[in-house]
């Protein structure tokens, strides 16, 4: 497996290159987060990025994310400019030797969260999505038709009387966390903007991202294909609809249903533990072994799930999934690869997530993604895999 690490870029992370190369990770994932969604990365722009990694000694392993623009997601009017445009920057990035492209599917917010500094026992911060502040944020703050029926009485009730005692201070917090799974520079949306966005998918259900979704691979994958790329879906994070949205990519049937349809090698899976591990119903080594073969990326990290929906980012080897099993099976897979002649044999992974730690929170890096937490994630992964390594060895 291939060490890599998330970078936002030189404009962007607080983290530098000459910091994440003492890690010992070699792989960068990275992406042009400055450029808006829907333009063409220029070739120019792409060959400058893999340079300055290079330099750094460290290799642009997997472009994350290029993004779709909504209007892909919604199939909203003539799309012919904004699909030729991702597909020119998936020329840029071919040329420029970046095999491997993670993406999502997610309507109008990526990753979702409601504290992003939530105290760990020890000392530390990680993030975490509160069920009942999430009902406050959807019932309260933004009035969404229907949230009600989207929560438990208990998580209503709790959301009710959250949000009566909250300050204005810690409604704008909660905004700002919701907000914060963006990547790049673009601004985030306030009430009344969030609103909007929400207003532009009325009508649009689980059957019609689907078909958009459909579209999108048939528009795509056969340019993949002819240019040698591998795409891997991101899975939805939290695994579920979210302000009324339908949410397409949560568990291992709607995996299934991405895969068959468009039936290419190209046409893969990121699998991220954490977004998937913060379903209940998920079983992640099941998942690893059935669809082993088309998976083209890896996210490890832990959640630490409740009840009522409630998860936080635990440790990644304390959580409620077994990385270790999971990378065992990861591993296997890798073995698969090599034995069938495969060229992608070795699978390029980041520690996801970490908890903030020591002098991580004066670092001002983005939520989520601290220099220290990311470090250790990175260190506890790297002995798991030495260890099943080192018992296949003396198994041989």
């Amino acid at each position: 497996m291939i060490e890599s690490w998330r970078w936002y870029g030189p404009e962007l992370d607080a983290i530098t290159l000459p910091e994440i190369a003492q890690t010992g990770a070699s792989g960068i994932v990275t992406a042009l987060h400055e450029i808006p969604y829907g333009e063409v990365w220029p070739r120019e722009a792409i060959a400058a990025r893999r340079a300055l990694i290079e330099a750094a000694g460290l290799h642009w392993h997997v472009a994350e994310s290029l993004p779709i623009h909504e209007r892909i997601k919604r199939g909203d009017g003539d799309l012919t400019q904004l699909f030729a445009n991702y597909r020119q920057s998936m020329a840029n990035l071919a040329a420029e030797g970046i095999t491997t492209i993670c993406y999502n599917f997610m309507p109008v917010l990526d990753w979702t969260r409601t504290d992003l500094t939530a105290p760990l026992a020890r000392g530390g911060t990680c993030l975490r999505f509160e069920a009942y502040k999430m009902a406050a944020f959807e019932i309260h703050m933004l009035g969404r038709a229907g949230a009600q029926d989207d929560y438990a009485q208990d998580v209503r009730t709790k959301a009710a009387t959250w949000f009566q005692a909250s300050s204005q201070g810690e409604r704008e917090a909660l905004l700002h966390a919701i907000m914060s799974g963006l990547p790049g520079a673009f601004d985030r949306y306030d009430i009344a903007g969030l609103r909007a966005q929400l207003a532009l998918y009325d009508g649009i259900g689980r059957a019609e991202i689907r078909a958009h979704y459909k579209r999108f691979l048939n528009e795509v994958i056969p340019a993949a294909e002819e240019l040698g790329l591998r795409f891997g879906v991101h899975p939805d994070d939290p695994p579920r609809d979210i302000l009324g949205l339908p949410r397409v990519v949560s568990n291992e049937e709607d995996i299934a249903w991405i895969l068959d349809a468009y039936d290419s090698p190209a046409n893969g899976l990121t699998l991220c533990s954490g977004s998937l591990g913060a379903n209940p119903q998920n079983d992640l080594v099941q998942i690893a072994r059935r669809f082993g073969e088309r998976i083209h990326f890896v996210h490890l990290r832990n959640v630490r799930k409740e009840s009522d929906g409630s998860f936080e980012e635990a440790a990644h080897l304390e959580g409620d999934s077994d990385l270790v099993a999971l990378i065992d099976a990861l591993l296997a897979q890798e073995g698969h690869r090599r034995a069938t002649g495969r060229h992608d044999c070795a699978l390029p992974f980041r520690p996801d997530h970490g908890h903030a730690l020591l002098d991580d929170g004066a670092r001002n890096a983005f939520p989520g993604y601290p220099l220290i937490g990311r470090m250790r994630g990175l260190a506890e992964l790297r002995g798991v895999i030495a260890g099943l390594k080192g018992r296949e060895g003396a198994n041989g």
